[in-house]
This record gives C-alpha cells, sequence and structure tokens, in this order.
C-alpha cells in the first residue's frame, strides 16, 4: 500500500520538506524528521486539507484543525485520519526564518500569529537600537510589521515609503544576481514626500547578499532623506542553509566575514543594526530549542559538508 511503502523508505530521508502524496483512496501528509517546514491539516465540509500555511486554509474556507508535528506522517482515507511515525525521535528544528520571512503574516506557526511575532520583533528593535530620526519607514511586504513595531515603541511616526508593485516576486530569491538587481528597481518605487528632508529609520526583516539592499539605501538617499539609519529585525546572516534556499554559497552572503561596521560602510547608512537571536527567539512566543538557526549561528541540526555548495546534500 502507499502507507506501507512511504513507512518503509521515509526513514532513509535527510534534510527538510514536507510531503504531500495521494492515491486514488488515500491522501498523506509528512513532515520531515525535524520539521524544518510547517505543514497544517484543516477540515472543509466532510473533507480534510493539508497546506504550508495557515492561511491558505482561511482562503479556501477550511477550518484549522491542527498542525502536523516533525517526524509525523498523517494518513487520511476513508476511515478517517490517523497518525504513524516513521522517524526516530529527533529534536523539531524549524526553520527561523519561517517568522522572520518566509511565512504570510496572517498564518499560525506552532499556535503563533506571524504578523503578531514580526511586530513583537521590531519593539524589541527599538528597545535594542533607538534611533534619532523623524519617520519610520517599511521595506515591503515583510518589514512592514516589524516597523509598525518599531514605530510604536519608539514614538516616531510610521510611514509608508516604499511603493511595492505587487506583480513582482521575492528578490532575494532570484537565482541570478542580475535579476535581484533588476528585481528591486521593478518592485520598489520611493514616495518622496514621505522621505525628502527626512531622518530615516529604514527597517527591514534581514540582508542576506546586500546587492539589493544597497540599491534601495542609494533610492531613499537620491529622495533626498537627510539621513537614513538601518534597522534589521533578525541577526546577521552569516551561515549558508542546506535546507531547501538557494543560499549554499557562504562567499556571496555579506555579512559572512563583515564586521556590522564593515556592512554599514558598504551599504552607506549612517546607522545599522540587527535584532539579537535571543530577542528574535523571544519574539516568536515559541520554545527557542525549537528553531533552526543555522544560517543566523553556523550551529546545524544535522551533518553538514561545509565548503561543498548548494548541492552539497544531493551530491553526497
Amino acid at each position: 500500500s502507499l502507507e506501507d511503502a512511504l513507512v518503509s523508505v521515509l526513514p532513509s530521508f535527510e534534510g527538510a520538506f514536507t510531503l504531500t502524496v495521494m492515491d486514488r483512496s488515500t491522501l498523506v501528509g509528512v513532515r520531515d524528521r525535524h520539521g524544518f517546514r510547517p505543514l497544517s491539516l484543516g477540515k472543509l465540509g466532510d473533507g480534510w486539507v493539508l497546506a504550508s500555511e495557515t492561511a491558505a486554509l482561511d482562503i479556501m474556507g477550511a477550518t484549522f484543525f491542527r498542525d502536523v508535528e516533525p517526524g509525523e506522517m498523517v494518513v487520511i482515507d476513508d476511515r478517517g485520519v490517523r497518525s504513524v511515525h516513521p522517524f526516530e525521535s529527533t529534536p523539531a528544528r524549524m526553520c527561523l526564518f519561517e517568522f522572520v520571512y518566509f511565512a504570510r503574516p496572517d498564518s499560525l506557526i506552532n499556535g503563533q500569529n506571524v504578523h503578531a511575532a514580526r511586530r513583537h520583533m521590531g519593539q524589541a528593535l527599538a528597545a535594542q537600537a533607538p534611533a534619532d530620526a523623524d519617520v519610520v519607514v517599511p521595506v515591503p511586504e515583510s518589514g512592514i510589521p516589524a516597523a509598525q513595531g518599531y514605530a510604536a515603541a519608539s514614538g516616531i511616526p510610521y510611514r509608508d515609503g516604499l511603493v511595492k508593485n505587487r506583480y513582482v516576486g521575492r528578490t532575494f530569491i532570484e537565482p541570478a544576481q542580475t535579476m535581484r538587481d533588476m528585481g528591486i528597481h521593478m518592485k520598489l518605487n520611493p514616495l518622496r514626500q514621505e522621505l525628502d528632508g527626512k531622518r530615516v529609520v529604514l527597517v527591514d526583516d534581514s540582508i542576506v547578499r546586500g546587492s539589493t539592499t544597497r540599491q534601495l539605501i542609494r533610492m531613499v538617499r537620491d529622495s533626498g532623506a537627510a539621513s537614513v539609519h538601518l534597522r534589521i529585525s533578525s541577526p546577521p546572516y552569516r551561515w549558508p542553509c542546506f535546507y531547501g534556499m538557494d543560499t549554499g554559497d557562504r562567499t556571496t552572503l555579506l555579512a559572512a566575514d563583515r564586521s556590522v561596521e564593515e556592512i554599514a560602510e558598504y551599504l552607506d547608512v549612517d546607522s545599522l543594526a540587527y535584532l539579537e537571536l535571543d530577542a528574535l527567539l523571544d519574539a516568536t512566543g515559541a520554545p527557542a530549542d525549537g528553531f533552526c538557526t543555522a544560517c543566523l549561528s553556523g550551529e546545524y541540526p544535522t551533518p553538514i559538508p561545509i565548503g561543498d555548495g548548494k548541492f552539497a546534500l544531493e551530491d553526497s
């Protein structure tokens, strides 16, 4: 059967994955043993739904039932829903960047609202790294909740100083640098009336390679900003990810071998501050030991052949 085949082969799988598999009579959902990526189970009428985010359940009118647990296989057939555990017990290590960047703000992760967590990140960042400024401006979309939190905690007015073209995708995920460079100009356009003559706190969720951020700073300065204070609602991204993200080459990461001061000089900002890891973990509202922080700490939950590039696991 489909269930027997999966139970037989899944223990040999390593790395980050969620699976949905079906045949004529059975629907199966699986999370990897560490639970790097989320998977949710919902109820729709007499049927069941599997989705990578709870927001998808809301959109289709389904009711969230529960999260599929790390290492769990959910089997749905005419007998109902049952749980199978084909993996040995392993500590959970969900990707922390689900809270920082990947997940939709209207989703729930581990029972926590993503938008609220990002606002908490901004509030913590304002306490950790205040700035003498006139306006707080987000880098849309994922920087918006953190900017709202920063503005609320600091008392500095919040302004939408950058307009997003909603028909352009996420730039750091683009595989080629030329595509990322083109993407930032197509994606964002500054509102001069909100920036001209202002001391600006610019809030973003993360800096990965830094090339698009550098262009963005130039756009803000060209719009007349008197000063730019960059605040990032996560720690420096210093280590490659081998769990599904296109950041396997450490030499492309801006913070890999640079200090915060060197990064600020490269980006041409008047000041730069990152949220500390402990504060980021606190903002999620979830247990700190349940996350993968490899890209921020260099501590990988699985053996990694460092130096072999982003296809290290595929080639090993």
